[in-house]
């Protein structure tokens, strides 16, 4: 499809050919329709991707890639194995555990299950960590009369917080660590990134403890329950968003033996892949079916397990940002970088790096970013003749810890749904701790790794 000839001197005039024109609109659509917050944000993440697609800035086989990721099959076959412990009684078990910590410590104990949870994440994907806490953060908060908005996005950003302080953290960082081997660089050991890590995530998690509770928009009170009228999701019913407050069912019956597959299938699949004996998608989806074969969840359980508004959701971001990609958009807006820090010095071009970083992977996937900037990280170190390893901690760190949208990372997407958020939610908590994590990762980021 080729513009009229005063619209193609017009893109020419301004350096964007039609594709990445198609592609730089539809992502300015899309997110103004999610801050207007009128239709369902899956809805709108398919409309965006369905635009593309049609007028041909991506390619059905481009989108094949968007639905059939590796974090969709994860994230798919994790619902799965969290269903299934759910149904075996084990979250309600859980749940218990958290109430009666809450009960006791009122807010604090939330909080403490939350940090336990960011703590998990520095050594285990933190998307199954929060696919676990998440209703039981929720429950717990609502049946101690607390609104689970003032807890769901922390969660979220504090598990991403405590994938950051070790390389297996997140899959971002073992990512950026394979490419820097392949582009012939020193490459980093387990805990060599952990000086860094922790600050960024104390300082973090200072600030939402802090401040995140006064700047969520809250509509109304939490009503509290009491604990035999404690309620958890019922996966099947096609609410539009998940932890609507009529989308639940009654307390599932304890069985110790479904219970024990189910989280031993759990931690398996976890270990394995932490590990390095497989990746997350084939462990987790192995061990759903594996739940399916030995009868602790059914067939029709496992599919009524599925959260289907997630996975759209997830998927059709993904197909933005893989237009992003393809159309040569972001590949344009890394070149310019280039050519405007490269003659600065090295502190000052760690800094712009680390926005620019931060600033992509708000648009893009984690994953993609560090694809497209590891390269960029090695040859602006190259050419001002300093080490790579701050820049490369920059896209480790930038990468992940992107939060003023709820697309910026898989978990922030889960509790978005969940917690029935509005999309300025996420821009006034995750703003200033994108200022704060920046400000914080330079300053500690030359001290372990010098230039």
């Amino acid at each position: 499809m080729n513009p009229p000839p005063f619209l193609a001197d017009l893109l020419a005039a301004i350096g964007l050919t039609p594709h990445q024109a198609i592609t730089l609109g539809v992502l300015a659509g899309v997110v103004t329709a999610l801050i207007l917050d009128r239709f369902r944000a899956d809805v709108v993440a398919l409309t965006g991707a369905a635009v593309l697609l049609m007028t041909r800035a991506v390619r059905p086989v481009d989108v094949e890639v968007a639905f059939a990721s590796p974090a969709i099959i994860a994230l798919a076959s994790l619902f799965v194995i969290a269903y299934a412990m759910e149904r075996s009684g084990l979250l309600d078990k859980a749940i218990a555990g958290g109430m009666w910590l809450a009960r006791k410590a009122g807010a604090a104990g939330i909080w403490i299950v939350m940090v336990l949870c960011g703590a998990a994440s520095a050594f285990l994907n933190n998307t199954p960590i929060v696919v676990l806490a998440a209703p039981v953060i929720r429950d717990v908060s609502v049946g101690v009369g607390l609104d689970p908005r003032r807890y769901l996005m922390p969660l979220s950003y504090l598990t991403v917080l405590g994938g950051c302080v070790t390389l297996i953290g997140t899959s971002t960082n073992l990512l950026v660590n394979d490419m820097a081997r392949a582009n012939e660089v020193a490459t980093f050991t387990m805990f060599e990134i952990t000086p860094v890590g922790l600050a960024v995530a104390a300082a973090g998690g200072a600030f939402l403890f802090l401040f995140s509770g006064r700047l969520i928009r809250f509509d109304e009170p939490a009503e509290p329950r009491e604990p035999p009228a404690m309620l958890v999701p019922r996966h099947g019913d096609h609410s539009a968003s998940i932890g609507d407050a009529e989308v639940f069912a009654p307390q599932h019956r304890f069985r110790p033996w479904r219970a024990f597959a189910s989280f031993a299938v759990f931690v398996g699949a976890i270990a394995t892949a932490a590990a390095g004996l497989a990746p997350i998608a084939a462990t987790a989806f192995a061990g759903a079916v594996l739940l399916i074969l030995i009868k602790v969840i059914e067939p029709d359980e496992a599919y009524r397990g599925l959260r289907p508004e997630i996975l759209m959701l997830i998927a059709g971001m993904v197909v933005i940002g893989v237009a992003m990609e393809e159309t040569g958009l972001a590949g344009a807006a890394t070149e310019r970088l280039v050519g405007v820090i490269g003659p600065m010095g090295p502190l000052f071009a760690l800094i712009v790096f680390y926005g620019a970083a931060l600033f992509l992977t708000e648009l893009l996937s984690n994953a993609t970013v560090a694809v497209l900037l590891t390269p960029v990280a090695v040859s602006l170190a190259e050419g001002l003749a300093v080490s790579p390893k701050p820049f490369l901690a920059a896209v480790m760190i930038a990468a992940s810890a992107a939060f003023a949208t709820p697309f910026g990372y898989q978990t922030n997407a889960l509790v978005y749904q969940m917690g029935k958020y509005r999309y300025m939610d996420f821009v006034r908590v995750g703003l200033p701790l994108d200022l704060i994590t920046w400000a914080v990762g330079c300053a500690a980021i030359p001290l372990v790794f010098p230039f």
